[in-house]
């Protein structure tokens, strides 16, 4: 009787623990990205298509297309994201049916490393919350630094031969780039490209062999990330021999100017006056 009873309480307690079990892990649920439509070129679509969910971790998401012609790029960040920047990319998946676990909160990027179909619309931006019954509010968005421009290379004529040979080294010398600041090369990627090179006598010879970094998107985002003196160039045929070619300098991150060395207004000076007359105390 008591074997039996011994047993029968096992069983329960195995049951229930399966039950438990279950009801944890089946609370994971599991995306297809752009429903019957799938990860395509679709107008921004997939913007729609998130704010009708709620993410948390252990869901899944699947990514279905013709691998052939594209493939599913996480990037690290907002302004990855922003500009399709598939250079430094957090994961790569060109299965054509990748399954992606969302092990961690916070927010995920995705897009398509073909800058044209990121640009199109081919891009995803989920936030994803640890406990279902306490959603975190979305985050700002992130600052890479806190005094940082951005600058248009070559403004409206872009990143492309010129017509005038020291167009860019006029450009470059009318600003002032601190660390902090972001360049953004615009131009025809079938056609063009930028290098970073390392030192002043490549910069002149156009001396592409040792590159810092070599990017190709068409609309490069490089962050300015060190004092110093800054090379570009272009890699094609005659390209930088005829002023394709860029040189900044940068400067250190700008300080806050502190409070006591700021100028003051004329009431700011009248009030700091009318505070020396003190009331003497009496005796």
């Amino acid at each position: 009787m008591m074997t039996t009873t011994t047993r029968t309480f096992c069983y329960v307690l195995v049951m229930i623990s399966f039950t438990v079990l279950m009801g944890c892990c089946c609370s994971a649920k599991i995306y297809k990205v752009g429903d019957s439509d799938g990860w395509t070129t679709n107008d921004d679509s997939y913007s729609d298509w998130a704010k009708l969910k709620e993410f948390h971790v252990g869901d899944s998401l699947i990514f279905k297309y013709d691998r052939n012609f594209n493939d599913v790029t996480q990037v690290s960040g907002a302004l990855e994201y922003e500009f399709c920047d598939s250079s430094s990319p957090t994961a790569v998946y060109n299965t054509g049916h990748d399954v992606v676990t969302l092990t961690e909160p916070g927010s995920y990027y995705f897009i398509s490393s073909n800058h044209t179909r990121c640009l199109s619309g081919q891009r995803l931006d989920i936030l994803v919350v640890h406990d279902p019954s306490h959603r975190i509010p979305q985050p700002p968005p992130r600052k890479i630094f806190p005094f940082g421009k951005t600058y248009n290379v070559g403004d409206s004529k872009e990143w492309r031969v010129p017509e005038e040979s020291d167009f860019y080294f006029k450009w470059s010398e009318e600003k002032q780039f601190h660390v902090g600041d972001n360049l953004v090369f615009y131009y025809d990627n079938e056609v063009n490209d930028v290098l970073e090179i390392s030192g002043d006598l490549e910069f002149i010879s156009c001396d592409p062999t040792s590159p810092v970094s070599v990017h190709n998107t068409g609309q490069d985002l490089i962050r300015l990330t060190k004092p110093g003196i800054h090379y570009f160039i272009s890699s094609k045929t005659g390209h930088c021999e005829a002023g394709l070619k860029l040189r900044v300098i940068v400067g250190p991150l700008p300080k806050a100017v502190p409070k006591k060395m700021m100028k003051l207004s004329p009431l700011d000076r009248l009030i700091k006056w009318l505070r020396t007359f003190k009331p003497k105390p009496h005796h």
